[in-house]
C-alpha cells in the first residue's frame, strides 16, 4: 500500500521496536558487469522514502530484509535515509558515487529517481519496492537494470474485508489512506471486494466508508506523517458508525488509535504491511489483524541473488500463492471471531490461489 513528507514518529505505525541504525559501511569497488559482482566486491545499499528505516512498515521491513542479506553474505551494506522528498535523487546518488553495486530503493515515490539513476548508471542493480518504473507520459519501460518488487496486496486485503464484515456489530467498517498512491488503493479496493463478497453470500449489507472502488475516491489524510489527522479522520469515520478501520497510512494507524482510546468505544484497527500487534505491541488489544507484505524475506532473497550473480530485471510479485501477501493471525482477537469465518476465509484463499476467486483493482501488478 504506496508518499509528501511524512516524519514516521513511529507514527500509526508505531505503522509496525525500533530498527538500530547501521552505521555507514566501509565503500567497495563498483561492479564491473551488471550480473557478475563476486561476492567479496558486493555492496549493497538502500535508500529509503520519506518515512524513514524506523516506520514499523515497509521502510523498516525491507531494511531488515538488506541487513539480514548482508549477514548471511558476510558483507556490509550502505543507507540513505531521506527525510524529505527532495533527497530522492542526491540520496540515490549518492548510493552509486559511493560504489554500491546493488541499490534497494523503498516506495513509489522514488521510481522516477530510480528509473533516471539506472539509465545513467546501467553497470549498477535497482530494485524498486512497491512499484514498477515509467516514461515520463506514464508508459510502462523496462530496464534491464531495474528489478520491480510489487505485492498484489488486493487479495489478502480481499480476506481482511470479508473478516471484517463477518465481525463488524455495527454494520459499517471504514477505511482510509495517507495518500493515493496505487500502492496504497490497491489495499482499499481488496478490502471494499471483501466486504462485498461476504454481502453477496450472506445476504448481508455491510458498508463500507472511506473508499468508493468504482469511482476510485475517498479519505486521505494528504501525507503519511499527520497523526492528527490521522486521529481526525478515524473519529469522523467512528461517528460515522465503523467498528473496524482499515488506515493504509503508515504510521497514522497511531491517530486512529488515539481515536478509537477517546471513542471509548470497541473499535477494530486492521494494520497494513507488518503484523502491527509484533511491531506496535502499544496498541496490541485493538489489533483484529493485518494485511502483511513479506518485505523482509523478499527483500533478503532478492540482495543475496544479486551478490551470487542471479540478478534479473523479472518483477517480483507477492501474492498469495507465493506468501509474498497474507494475514497475521488474529491474536488477541481470536476469542472475539466466529471460527467459522476463519475457515471461510481459508477456503476463500484456495480459490483466490487456484483462480476461481479474482481479484481485479486498477492497482494490480501487471
Amino acid at each position: 500500500m504506496t508518499i509528501s513528507t511524512r516524519k514516521t514518529a513511529l507514527a500509526g505505525l508505531a505503522m509496525f521496536g525500533t530498527v538500530a541504525m547501521l552505521a555507514a559501511c566501509a565503500q567497495a569497488p563498483a561492479t564491473t558487469d551488471n550480473n557478475s559482482a563476486a561476492a567479496s566486491d558486493f555492496l549493497p545499499c538502500i535508500v529509503s522514502d520519506f518515512g524513514g528505516f524506523d516506520d514499523k512498515s515497509f521502510n523498516q521491513s525491507s531494511f531488515e530484509g538488506i541487513s539480514q542479506a548482508a549477514d548471511e553474505i558476510s558483507g556490509e551494506f550502505k543507507q540513505a535515509e531521506s527525510k524529505s522528498a527532495d533527497q530522492y535523487v542526491s540520496n540515490v546518488s549518492s548510493m552509486v558515487d559511493q560504489g554500491c553495486n546493488f541499490i534497494l530503493n523503498v516506495g513509489f515515490a522514488l521510481s522516477n529517481a530510480t528509473r533516471d539513476a539506472a539509465k545513467a548508471n546501467p553497470d549498477v542493480q535497482f530494485a524498486l519496492i512497491d512499484s514498477a518504473i515509467s516514461n515520463d507520459d506514464f508508459s510502462p519501460l523496462v530496464l534491464d537494470n531495474v528489478k520491480p518488487v510489487l505485492y498484489d496486496t488486493a487479495q489478502a486485503a480481499y480476506l481482511a474485508g470479508y473478516l471484517a464484515a463477518g465481525t463488524t456489530k455495527t454494520g459499517t467498517v471504514g477505511t482510509y489512506g495517507g495518500q493515493q498512491f496505487p500502492s496504497v488503493t490497491i489495499f482499499m479496493d481488496g478490502f471494499v471486494d471483501g466486504v462485498a463478497h461476504y454481502n453477496e453470500v450472506k445476504g448481508a449489507d455491510v458498508k463500507v466508508l472511506g473508499w468508493d472502488k468504482a469511482a476510485q475516491a475517498g479519505l486521505f489524510a494528504g501525507s503519511f506523517d499527520d497523526i492528527a489527522k490521522g486521529k481526525t479522520i478515524s473519529q469522523g469515520l467512528i461517528d460515522a458508525g465503523a467498528d473496524i478501520i482499515l488506515p493504509v497510512a503508515g504510521p497514522l494507524f497511531q491517530g486512529t488509535a488515539q481515536a478509537i482510546q477517546d471513542s471509548g468505544k470497541d473499535v477494530a484497527i486492521i494494520g497494513v504491511d507488518s503484523d502491527l500487534f509484533e511491531t506496535s505491541p502499544e496498541f496490541a488489544s485493538m489489533y483484529l489483524t493485518s494485511v502483511m507484505k513479506q518485505m523482509t524475506d523478499a527483500t533478503k532473497k532478492i540482495t543475496v541473488d544479486a551478490s551470487k550473480g542471479d540478478y534479473t530485471s523479472e518483477a517480483y510479485v507477492g501474492t498469495l500463492e507465493n506468501k509474498g501477501v497474507l494475514l497475521a493471525p488474529l491474536h488477541e482477537w481470536e476469542s472475539k471471531v466466529d471460527p467459522a469465518i476463519m475457515t471461510e476465509i481459508d477456503a476463500i484463499t484456495a480459490d483466490i490461489i487456484n483462480g476461481t476467486i479474482v481479484i481485479e483493482s486498477p492497482a494490480t501488478p501487471k
